[in-house]
């Protein structure tokens, strides 16, 4: 039965990256005798430029309609002085809120091979397998009001924090079921000595916590995350917060690999997955075939697993990756610890490549 994709490279280095994935997909049609039909829309800057408007209903339709979205990245410095509505990002608040993706998984992995590429000491990297769990469509980025105000003769900044017993529960029962396959530990992260939002977040996720006896559960402030992120990262198995929290702490995790290039997530829920790279546009190389496309193709992974049902597919596509990272290959962000430096085309190739001998073996 053939399945639909849904590509959205977006703006900078997105287009890139993407093109690679678009390159991945083609091959493991042919290789694996699955049928893929994908189709391309504008999405961020890229829509703006052409449409005014950070995403078209007609994407967002398309997208709903499709068995998964590969999103390369969106923004850039062209964009930054564009009033609120009409800014890059908004595209993708609304893609996660129409499609109802509530779950953010960011996957950390440090390949042995790439331990000494983290700004940490190798013995503190080594091991490190984490997932962050994310709540995606509640809290500061989408509560209302979300405004600008002058209040006494002056602007005031207003953002409001909010959320319900039903979004904490679904996030903490998404974080307590993955930990059923992993190592069975979550660390919830909040902010409960201050704010009532994290007190209702913990109150609820030890509620829930009561139906996986099995899973041990922590509870930490997110200041001590932070730094227990850097002091000792291989304690952490799956890491639940709530949206702002996870945006800033994945970012941190991500650099525990050497580089934020590196690293995939998946965005998942009552709707249509959408899968993307956790790095941004970076327009200063876009266009120079510089780009890491590694993560941009781990994400491809994550959407054969969870979206296409092909856990096959997916796990020899991230044994090729590891593959090539073991044989020394990696791009430019990772160049001084690459045997061989790749451009962005030529790791796309050298993955297509690698994932042919697995799949021929």
């Amino acid at each position: 039965m053939s399945k639909s994709i849904v590509l959205l490279p977006g703006d900078g280095i997105g287009v890139e990256v993407i093109h690679e994935a678009e390159k991945l997909i083609d091959c493991i049609c042919d290789l694996y005798g699955v049928e893929i039909k994908t189709e391309k829309h504008l999405v961020g800057g890229a829509s703006l430029d052409a449409s005014d408007i950070p995403v078209k209903d007609e994407v967002i339709e398309a997208c709903k309609k499709a068995d998964a979205v590969l999103l390369g990245a969106v923004g850039g410095p062209k964009w930054d002085n564009n009033p609120p509505e009409k800014r890059p990002e908004k595209a993708l608040l609304r893609l996660r809120k129409d499609l109802g993706l509530y779950n953010n998984l960011r996957p950390v992995t440090v390949f042995s091979s790439l331990k000494n590429a983290s700004p940490l000491r190798p013995e503190v990297v080594d091991g490190v397998d984490l997932l962050v769990v994310r709540e995606l469509t509640g809290g500061l980025y989408f509560g209302q009001p979300k405004e600008i105000i002058e209040k006494d003769g002056e602007e005031v900044g207003i953002d409001t924090m909010t959320y319900t017993v039903t979004e904490i529960e679904r996030i903490a029962i998404a974080a307590f079921e993955a930990a059923k396959g992993r190592s069975k530990k979550v660390t919830s992260v909040d902010k409960a000595n201050i704010l009532a939002s994290s007190q209702l977040w913990r109150k609820t996720v030890t509620r829930i916590a009561e139906q996986y006896p099995e899973i041990e559960l922590e509870h930490m402030l997110v200041d001590n995350c932070a730094m227990q992120l850097i002091r000792n990262p291989s304690q952490f198995d799956v890491i639940l917060t709530e949206n702002m929290f996870g945006d800033i702490l994945s970012d941190e995790a991500a650099m525990l690999t050497g580089s934020i290039g590196m690293l995939p997530s998946a965005s998942l829920g009552d709707g249509t997955g959408m899968y993307e790279p956790v790095h941004g546009s970076a327009p200063d190389i876009a266009g120079k075939n510089m780009a890491n496309p590694l993560a941009t193709l781990a994400s491809t992974a994550l959407m054969f697993r969870y979206s296409l049902d092909e856990e096959s597919i997916a796990s020899d596509i991230e044994a090729a990756i590891a593959k090539v990272l073991n044989a020394g290959y990696n791009c430019m962000d990772m160049s001084r610890h690459a045997r061989k430096v790749l451009s962005t085309s030529e790791m796309g190739e050298k993955i297509i490549e690698t994932l042919k001998d697995i799949h021929a073996a």
